[in-house]
């Protein structure tokens, strides 16, 4: 597989994560201007043991080891990523992920940035997403929604794998 086909690889397998991202248009939300970066423990807090539920899949950050696991079925193709969750400094969140598909193997970083300003949290995802609110009074109608307690990836990541390596 060239560099150029595992590029596009992680950018596709990457692309429906936080679909909110790319649905929040170009207007920043008021406040955003004023937000503060996250702490290290705050942005742990928020996704420690959580599964974030995406359109087709969903993401886990396990505390053991702060490994990321995750499963999509983006456009009907089954993939899946193992890796890495880490939290940096400037209030970022990021896993380092190899995403499988039926085309190949490639390697991704992703990473969300998140502010706070009184009961809000913005996310981004980076590097050239744009702000949304992430978390709300209004809870059901953020992307805060789904985080979800617990694992509810590992129940269908052996059948995600299957899938994919029957077919290479």
């Amino acid at each position: 597989m060239s560099m150029l086909q595992k590029m596009f690889l992680a950018v596709a397998l990457t692309s429906g994560i936080a679909t909110a991202a790319s649905a929040a248009g170009t207007n920043e939300p008021a406040g955003i201007e004023t937000a503060k970066p996250m702490s290290s423990a705050e942005i742990y807090r928020l996704y420690n043991q959580n599964s974030w539920m995406w359109k087709a899949g969903a993401g886990y950050f396990s505390a053991k080891a702060r490994r990321f696991t995750a499963w999509s079925r983006e456009n009907g193709s089954p993939s899946f990523g193992t890796g890495r969750w880490f939290i940096t400094e400037s209030g970022k969140l990021c896993f380092n992920a190899d995403w499988h598909a039926k085309t190949g193997t490639a390697t991704a970083i992703t990473c969300f940035s998140h502010r706070k300003k009184g009961g809000l949290i913005y996310q981004k995802r980076e590097p050239d997403g744009q702000w949304y609110v992430f978390k709300s009074a209004q809870a059901q109608a953020t992307e805060f929604a789904k985080l979800r307690h617990g694992d509810y990836v590992s129940s269908q990541l052996g059948r995600i794998e299957t899938s994919v390596s029957k077919t290479k």
